[in-house]
């Protein structure tokens, strides 16, 4: 069964059910923060002008240029995302994996290639999409997930690994209404530069999937980070930052490969077109990616905008995360 283009277990002891208390707006400036000088604000005023055309410099545009390092570090599923796979999806059922990057979620439940499930939990390699990628092609899975992403680069390596991923941005999927059971979005939304743009996600989330029962699983990046957090974010950082992703000279060139394998089949490895790069892998490159950091109940707020209802929401490892539904009728 297929999704045709057109236009249960405990959660986690940090899993809350509705009501949820809000203990915030989906305001982005930060108590005690001048909001119109800080470095948050400048970020706000830059998207504002074009949310599409940052975006593109400071999202799209990155994630083409580091794909196949990024995906190298992207090998073990969250926790709670493989245990609502595992768990709260019945057989037979039908899902959809908006922004599934490498594609590491649509194996979880069997079936494509390598990678998707917890085979790699304990490596530190840094080239899982060459080594797994036939090691469950052949496998069968009781549930047909389809992955969409707005890179195409990363598209090339799920569907090397054999997934089924169509590129498509997830403000315009490609996904009849009502066609899915269940839709993941990990780690996506906070990549939307307003608001607003991000409450038009999870809409055309929900709009993915059925009425009578369909349920989305989303998880963003928290603003309140633990102790253990490299980063330092806590309740009174900035929630608009730029976050530099670092490609070592030796990285540029390995991601360079894993990109030519994953579109050609072979080659890459810092020539392009058969000649060499001339910004090849000689120098370290910093690439910033935009992120808008959820506060605490603010994830909740944005799916009830989206006129959508919260089932079940929690917190797991610097992200906050919500299962919702359409709401229901009164």
């Amino acid at each position: 069964m297929s999704c045709p283009a057109g236009s249960h277990n405990t959660a986690e002891a940090n899993a809350k059910t509705e009501p949820l208390p809000t203990t915030t707006t989906a305001a982005t400036t930060t108590t005690g923060v001048d909001s119109s000088s800080s470095a948050g604000a400048k970020i706000r005023d830059a998207a504002a002008l074009s949310p599409e055309a940052y975006e593109a410099e400071h999202v799209h545009s990155v994630y083409e240029s580091i794909a196949g390092h990024f995906s190298s570090t992207r090998y073990k599923p969250w926790p709670f995302v493989a245990s609502f796979l595992r768990e709260r999806v019945a057989p037979g059922s039908v899902g959809l994996d908006v922004g599934c990057g490498n594609g590491k979620y649509l194996g979880v439940r069997g079936g494509g290639g390598g990678g998707g499930g917890d085979n790699n939990s304990n490596s530190t390699s840094t080239n899982n999409s060459s080594s797994n990628n036939t090691s469950s092609r052949s496998s069968s899975s009781d549930v047909h997930l389809i992955g969409s992403d707005r890179s195409p680069a990363l598209v090339g390596i799920a569907r090397g690994r054999g997934f089924e991923v169509a590129v498509a941005d997830g403000l315009a999927l490609p996904f009849r209404r009502a066609c899915a059971d269940f839709a993941l979005c990990i780690a996506v939304v906070h990549h939307l530069s307003t608001r607003a743009r991000r409450v038009d996600a999870l809409r055309a989330l929900l709009e993915c999937v059925r009425v009578d029962g369909g349920q989305v699983l989303v998880y963003v990046w928290a603003l309140e980070q633990g102790a253990s957090s490299r980063r330092g974010w806590d309740a009174t950082s900035e929630q608009d930052q730029l976050v530099p992703w670092v490609m070592k000279a030796n990285q540029n060139k390995k991601a360079k490969q894993q990109q030519g394998d994953s579109s050609s089949g072979g080659g890459g490895g810092g020539v392009v077109g058969g000649e060499e790069d001339p910004a090849g892998p000689s120098a370290d490159t910093t690439y910033e990616r935009f992120y808008h950091l959820y506060r605490e109940g603010e994830l909740e707020d944005d799916m009830r905008a989206a006129g959508g209802r919260v089932i079940e929401s929690g917190y797991e490892r610097d992200n906050w995360w919500v299962i919702g539904g359409h709401a229901e009728t009164p």
